[in-house]
């Protein structure tokens, strides 16, 4: 017989005949993932066996948390044939001092201030616009504005937002947020193993927040411009009418950890969610590379548990019918030619590779936007322009939105404008936390400056803040989404359905071509950027990198998509 080859904090499961090693050290946690085919309770047997406690378990994903001491644990879990890898799930350190965006929103923060029963559907319901939606170029790119007048979407089509969470006392995303189907996968982490501030002090008892609860705004954002409710207030998102599910997987300080992750992906499969919509990537590794020299062996185990982990959970939710709308990210790459990696591992603080990763893209994969099943999203401008910041290349691309772009229109009054951007929900305990609204409610000179708005009817009021980044151009998608299986799906039992590959059909589709710009190479100097920034447009008009199949179009796909069913 062999002995198990170990190295320290991964596994790889070999035959064994050897003592078992002391365990030593603090506590951590461990994600451990079943081989194919081996049942989770087979794994959570091996984990206790190995003298690790079990945290929490994703049957569907064969993958679980484990709390063991730092040392032994994983050359005692290498004896079991039922695991296929192991790797620490927070690595231990100094974990960020300050709170971060979602890691999709890298370059979403300008320097802002100073400036300015049946098969079929039941008959569709319509909606008019909202006080604020004069402001909303997105809604009038992708006509939002024209497809209310004949599907403003059905109740009965649930979106869910994998995101920071949702506001549910703003009275924009009240309305339509079902509270009882929402949860938060999320643990807040007030402090690391080192006493490091991670997510800060906790503001519920047991470190979790409600389900209706957000301290990043973004996902607030997010689930505005997919479905604010058109109720005469502030402003309504691409599907006002459709339902609203918070599947939470973002810490409140903007990191998405795997165990969370796959548990939301596989919760919107079992909860009969029919579009989820996603603006992250999952952390610590921008991109999750198999064998890259740059990478530790324990490393190299995490990246690998990562990419098998989030690809079996997207499969299934795939399985259950599930669209996965995914933002194609803020790195300004083609992500067929991927630039150098100069932000993994980026938890903690500090430890990011340098000299940066080069990244082989035959065997790194960004997720979730390269993961099975995922619709990318380009984003572009006001002036249709691609957004400097927004990833592009034939390989992931699907489709464009708008998501913004603060620096278009260089040479006109309009460069560097807040109304470039795009406008949606703001949770009013962040924008008093943030310094935009002070305790009356009223806006900030700073607010102000970055374009914060409130509106009210009677004593309800609601506030709105401009951001931008793809992860303001897929949920435009993710609306227009909701709305073709609001149109084309089917409804039992108070239910809506609709093979994910027939969405993507009729997204694809009905989008509004796009041309690559002639040249086909842009770059951005004139606004500010550096050569980095530069991308070539490759493809023809029915599909290239910039657009994919074109802008998403709402109107077209509630009253042309049958053609593509």
């Amino acid at each position: 017989m062999t002995t198990p080859v170990v190295i320290t904090g991964l596994v790889f499961a070999t035959p064994a005949a050897s003592a078992a090693p002391a365990l030593s050290g603090r506590t951590v946690e461990y994600n451990v993932l079943a081989k194919d085919g081996a049942s989770l309770g087979a794994v959570e047997a091996a984990v206790r066996a190995a003298g690790g406690t079990v945290v929490r378990s994703n049957r569907a994903a064969g993958l679980l948390t484990a709390k063991a001491p730092q040392n032994g644990f994983t050359a005692r879990l290498a004896r079991s044939a039922a695991v296929d890898v192991a790797a620490p799930a927070k690595v231990i350190g100094r974990a960020p001092t300050a709170r971060k965006a979602p890691r999709a929103d890298v370059v979403e923060k300008e320097n802002r201030q100073g400036a300015a029963a049946s098969t079929k559907a039941a008959p569709a319901a319509t909606a008019g616009m909202d006080p604020l939606d004069g402001q909303l170029w997105g809604l009038t790119a992708v006509r939002s504005n024209l497809s209310r007048t004949k599907q403003a979407g059905d109740r009965r089509v649930k979106i869910g937002v994998i995101d920071t969470g949702i506001d549910g006392s703003h009275p924009d995303l009240a309305p339509n947020l079902d509270r009882e189907l929402s949860r938060n996968f999320t643990i807040d982490i007030p402090f690391d193993e080192l006493g490091q501030e991670v997510d800060g002090p906790c503001e519920f008892r047991g470190c979790v927040d409600p389900a209706d609860w957000d301290d990043g705004a973004h996902g607030s954002h997010v689930a505005g411009t997919i479905a604010a409710a058109a109720n005469g207030l502030g402003v309504s998102g691409v599907a006002p009418n459709v339902t609203l599910v918070n599947i939470r997987a973002g810490q409140d300080s903007g990191f998405f950890f795997l165990q969370p992750t796959v548990d939301a992906l596989t919760y919107a499969g079992d909860a009969g969610i029919d579009v989820v919509n996603m603006s992250f990537f999952v952390d610590p590794w921008l991109y999750n590379c198999q064998s890259n020299p740059a990478d530790t062996p324990e490393q190299q185990a995490e990246q690998r548990l990562i990419t098998r982990a989030v690809s079996r959970a997207m499969n299934y939710a795939f399985r259950h019918g599930v669209t996965q709308v995914v933002s194609l990210g803020n790195q300004h790459t083609d992500l067929g030619n991927p630039q150098p990696d100069a932000t993994s591992p980026d938890y903690p603080d500090g430890t990011a590779h340098d000299p940066a990763r080069t990244i082989d893209n035959a065997t790194c994969l960004s997720l979730p936007i390269e993961g099975p099943h995922a619709i990318g999203v380009a984003a572009y401008g006001p002036s249709q322009k691609k957004a400097d910041y927004s990833n592009y290349g034939l390989e992931q691309i699907n489709v464009s939105a708008p998501g913004g772009w603060f620096r278009d229109y260089f040479g006109t009054p309009q460069f560097r404008t807040n109304e470039n951007m795009i406008l949606s929900a703001y949770p009013r305990h962040v924008g008093v936390a943030e310094g935009n609204i002070d305790a009356d409610g009223n806006i900030t000179e700073q607010g102000v400056a970055l374009g914060v708005q409130k509106d009210c009817r009677g004593d309800v009021c609601g506030y709105y803040q401009f951001l931008q980044g793809t992860s303001m151009a897929s949920p435009h998608a993710t609306g227009v989404s909701a709305l073709i299986v609001s149109q084309y799906g089917r409804f039992a039992r108070g239910d809506a359905s609709m093979n994910p590959d027939a969405v993507q059909r009729v997204l694809e589709g009905t989008a509004f071509k796009i041309p690559c710009p002639v040249p086909p190479t842009v770059d951005y100097l004139d606004e500010g950027r550096d050569a980095s920034f530069t991308a070539t447009c490759t493809g023809t008009l029915q599909f290239n990198g910039f657009y994919g199949h074109g802008s998403v179009d709402a109107w077209a796909a509630v009253t042309r998509g049958r053609d593509f069913l």
